[in-house]
């Protein structure tokens, strides 16, 4: 028996799009000789639906839908993600269809309701397992249905195995973050093989959907928890794995990606179908001569092609004379259309104007910050020209210190680094001078990446006035963000008391302008956005 996992890069809302995907995969798998074809979780809708679920016109059209695929496929049995109303509970399941007739709908059980997920706010958890029947040349297999959160948790799977179930198949709209992978496939799945002693066949959704980016990597592990077939992160492809004497066969077995290369291919990915997906023509970006400016205008460059990218350089008298010469030298690498404007003109005139205003106070951030916002103001009106969306370039240590401009190089549609730390942003930019998996090579000039960081916003500026050596803060933001741990706790650890306070405070007091930030990719275990929901006014200060 042959199993096609369908890794489907679903559009949420797109029903009529999302099932043209499942019928080509459905046509495609029966070509092959496959006698299923097991989609994503919520593949009729796209992952997460969010608040569509609550539109009973949404609901509708989502039944007469899986119509047309009871109606329109024969030949092969479909087990396809999709939601369901049952007078008025919602349900999130999976329906298995044979030759125009419903086999059986499994409900999911166990619904999750941290991190990025909220389906308690939608579904009904189900009540038991399903497991249908499959025909294998003269006899019939038992298969068992599980969707995503079912199989982090022992029930599911063994009420499955009580039901007689032989293998299981698992429907997945699982987010990447570093290191899913690992935790699902050697943690998560190989442990509920071992539990039952059934084969495993995974299938995820891939793609980007906001700020969460789907990496696929369906995979098959056999009743030994050995892994037997993995599809290749990041790519829609349709998965085979075959059903032999009662386990899973050897397969292809697609490579892990290294850090960098999956968390750069992941960028890629969120950048390339937020664009698309959107609808929007291409991208702006300002390009500075530092580092998160120019491994931003590389991932744009490599998730839309040259063609569709425009960089715009913003000197001020306080933009070093190296920092055009390198951007000059990194458009001529890539060829993406550029431009340069001066904004010192506009500044003055800015100056001159609020001149009464400021009269007897010392300079400070204020007029630093007024430089950022003029450049915000012409990329944004070159945006509102052009119908091009502008990409910010601030990564997750500025967005967690506050060492960023609201209304200035926050202005804009999709920020790019959003969840990257400073000290990731030299790892990335270094992996891709390196790397031979894009047409262009060596694509950051060595003089950004070595550097030393500064906005440029007055004389010999340097991050580092500001703000703790990037290893330490970046350090301490993933120890209060990932780890949870207090101050105390990250303190034990040997980090300064005053560098673990300083960078504690900033992030408290910064929320504010973290909620006024567009979405950017998810790529750690703990991201500003749907996994931050913390206060903006807040007493607590631990």
């Amino acid at each position: 028996m042959k199993i096609a996992l369908a890794q489907l890069n679903a559009k949420v809302g797109d029903l009529a799009g999302n099932l043209d995907l499942i019928l080509a995969a459905a046509a495609k798998a029966r070509a092959q000789g496959a006698d299923v074809l097991v989609t994503p979780e919520l593949a009729l809708t796209g992952y997460p639906p969010e608040d569509l679920l609550l539109r009973p016109s949404f609901l509708k059209e989502c039944q007469r839908q899986i119509g047309r695929i009871i109606d329109e496929v024969d030949g092969i049995t479909v087990v396809v993600g999709h939601p369901y109303l049952a007078g008025k509970e919602r349900f999130n399941v999976a329906t298995v269809i044979r030759d125009g007739n419903v086999l059986g709908r499994y409900e999911k059980m166990l619904l999750p309701n941290d991190e990025v997920f909220d389906e308690v706010r939608y579904f009904t958890p189900g009540a038991g397992p399903l497991v249908f029947e499959q025909p294998d040349g003269d006899r019939m297999v038992k298969i068992g249905v599980l969707i995503c959160e079912d199989l982090w948790h022992v029930e599911p799977a063994s009420a499955a195995l009580d039901e007689g179930a032989e293998l299981l198949l698992a429907l997945n709209a699982s987010p990447y973050h570093k290191t899913k992978q690992t935790q699902r496939r050697d943690q998560v799945v190989a442990n509920r093989v071992e539990e039952t002693g059934l084969p495993i066949a995974y299938v995820n959704m891939v793609g980007g959907q906001d700020e969460l980016v789907f990496d696929g990597h369906s995979f098959a592990l056999n009743k030994h928890a050995e892994l037997v077939m993995q599809a290749p992160a990041f790519v829609s492809t349709l998965a085979m794995v075959e059903y032999v004497d009662g386990d899973f066969q050897p397969g292809d077995i697609a490579p892990d990606l290294v850090e960098e290369a999956s968390v750069y291919q992941a960028l890629v990915t969120g950048v390339r179908d937020y664009i698309g997906k959107n609808g929007f023509p291409g991208v702006l970006l300002g390009l500075s001569g530092g580092i998160d400016s120019a491994l931003t205008l590389a991932i744009a460059v490599d998730a839309l092609g040259a063609d569709k990218v425009h960089a715009v350089m913003m000197p001020s008298r306080y933009t070093a004379d190296i920092s055009v010469t390198d951007s000059r030298d990194m458009i001529a690498r890539l060829g993406c259309r550029y431009s340069e404007i001066e904004i010192w003109p506009m500044y003055e005139s800015f100056m001159a104007g609020l001149a009464p205003e400021f009269a007897g106070r010392e300079m400070d951030t204020t007029e630093e910050n007024l430089q950022s916002r003029i450049r915000g103001t012409m990329l944004m009106a070159l945006s509102n020209k052009t119908g091009k969306l502008v990409l910010t370039t601030g990564n997750k240590s500025e967005m967690t210190t506050g060492y960023a401009t609201l209304y200035g190089d926050m202005a804009g549609g999709f920020a790019v680094l959003k969840d990257v730390a400073k000290t990731l942003v030299y790892r990335l930019s270094s992996w891709r001078n390196q790397t031979d998996a894009f047409a262009l090579c060596n694509v950051i000039p060595e003089r950004i990446i070595t550097r030393p960081p500064s906005a440029e916003l007055r004389p010999d500026q340097k991050d580092q006035d500001s703000l703790p050596e990037y290893d330490v803060l970046d350090a301490i933001l993933a120890a209060y963000l990932e780890e949870n741990l207090s101050r105390d706790e990250i303190k034990a650890r040997g980090y300064a008391a005053d560098d673990v306070d300083k960078v504690v405070r900033l992030l408290r007091i910064n929320e504010y302008k973290r909620r006024q930030a567009p979405v950017g990719p998810r790529i750690t275990a703990r991201a500003f956005g749907k996994d931050w929901r913390m206060p903006i006014t807040n007493g607590y200060k631990d």
